[in-house]
């Protein structure tokens, strides 16, 4: 089922991409290649478990451009409940992943 919710967002991603010039097959790689070395990753986690967060931030970088993720975080974190699907982070866990790929996806840091 996380392989869905996943689709669901990557779909999204890569139709957001188009319009905005975020790479979402790069940005796959790139989350894939650090989620690891990144300090809110749980010990033990998988890339799959915090990749529903990742393009969630993408996304939501994609849809509310201009806008600071500290402002829209209530809107974040109820949007993140119908977005994760079967994800198993709530959005305590997951607020930091998002917040980094938005980030990414901003070119902050």
């Amino acid at each position: 089922m996380v392989g869905a919710a996943v689709g669901a967002v990557v779909g999204g991603l890569a139709g957001k991409a188009v319009g905005e010039a975020i790479d979402p097959t790069r940005e796959e790689a790139y989350w894939r290649e650090n989620y690891n070395t990144r300090p809110y990753v749980a010990k033990g986690a998988s890339y799959d478990d915090y990749r529903p967060a990742y393009g969630f931030g993408v996304v939501a970088a994609t849809r509310y451009p201009g806008r600071k993720f500290e402002d829209l975080e209530p809107e974040l974190s109820r949007d993140w409940t119908d977005a994760s699907g079967t994800s198993k982070l709530r959005w305590d866990r997951a607020r930091d992943a998002a917040r980094d790929a938005w980030n990414r996806a901003n070119g902050v840091g």
